[in-house]
């Protein structure tokens, strides 16, 4: 391997054009730049530079290492200042049901990550119980999940409407038994769908599974089958409230941190404002 001292040696000698200038622009004496050039000579077997020369030059074996050695040397530059530049070296991993994961809430990250390049934000999506036990185990530094009622130690909560929802164009005279259209197991409002179906004496069976909100509304939109969903999320959907099932008892949307203060603090400051912003105008519809 080549030692990028001894390139740089060789390089500056060949712009220079003599090893006194050379050696002046390295700060460093004729002697040892001219030992430094030795070593690079002894490594690769060949004489680089014309000594005889005046002013001096490379050999022909010089002039082919020459533009190796610019770019070694070049790389070995970029190199440094990569690794001298802070940004992104520092991650805040985040937790967020996917229907969290709004434009609002996007441009709040952007606008943090502006302000604080040396953060680099690890967003993961999924089902709010899965996200809860990643973040007790220690996988996540923030997470905000819905859950039927807050942990003592959340630091910010807010109720969230759910109810029944079919779509649009749907008879509304559903058959026995109800098709259903339902997270995966696991998942908040499975149970819930279940219970109260049978509550109400009716037979049910699951018609759609979808691992994202996005793909539940779709489903329950093209007539799949009935699903219990948050009501803000249902805007941009043609889907209705079927009302015979109606409303449901509110979740709760739950931000979590084991930081409160600094840049997870601050962090967690943008995602409460974003998430209090939300649910206060879903309270005014």
């Amino acid at each position: 391997m080549l030692d990028p001292r001894l390139l740089r040696a060789f390089v500056t000698i060949v712009d220079a054009g003599s090893f006194t200038a050379a050696a002046g622009r390295l700060h460093m004496t004729q002697s040892t730049i001219s030992q430094q050039l030795g070593r690079l000579e002894q490594a690769v077997g060949r004489e680089l530079i014309d000594r005889a020369a005046r002013p001096v030059g490379p050999t022909a074996s010089g002039e082919r290492l020459l533009g190796h050695a610019r770019r070694i040397l070049a790389l070995e530059s970029e190199a440094v200042a990569l690794l001298s530049d802070p940004a992104g070296t520092s991650a805040i991993r985040i937790g967020l049901p996917d229907d969290i994961v709004t434009s609002r809430l996007s441009r709040e990250f952007a606008t943090f990550s502006e302000q604080h390049r040396e953060v680099r934000l690890d967003v993961t999506t999924g089902l709010s119980r899965d996200l809860s036990k990643r973040f007790r185990a220690g996988e996540f530094d923030v997470v905000v999940v819905k859950e039927p009622t807050a942990s003592a130690d959340y630091r910010a909560t807010f109720p969230e409407a759910i109810g029944w929802f079919e779509g649009a164009n749907s008879a509304g005279d559903w058959p026995d038994p109800i098709p259903l259209v339902t997270f995966p197991a696991g998942g908040l409002y499975r149970e819930a769908m279940f219970e109260r179906i049978e509550r109400e004496r009716r037979n049910w069976y699951i018609a759609f599974t979808g691992s994202s909100l996005n793909s539940v509304l779709v489903a329950v939109e093209a007539g799949l089958g009935l699903s219990l969903l948050p009501l803000g999320a249902t805007a941009n959907y043609n889907v209705r409230q079927n009302q015979s099932l109606g409303l449901e008892p509110a979740m709760v949307v739950s931000v979590y941190s084991w930081e409160g203060a600094g840049h997870i603090g601050a962090l967690v400051e943008r995602i409460t404002k974003v998430l209090a912003d939300r649910f206060e105008l879903q309270g005014r519809v």
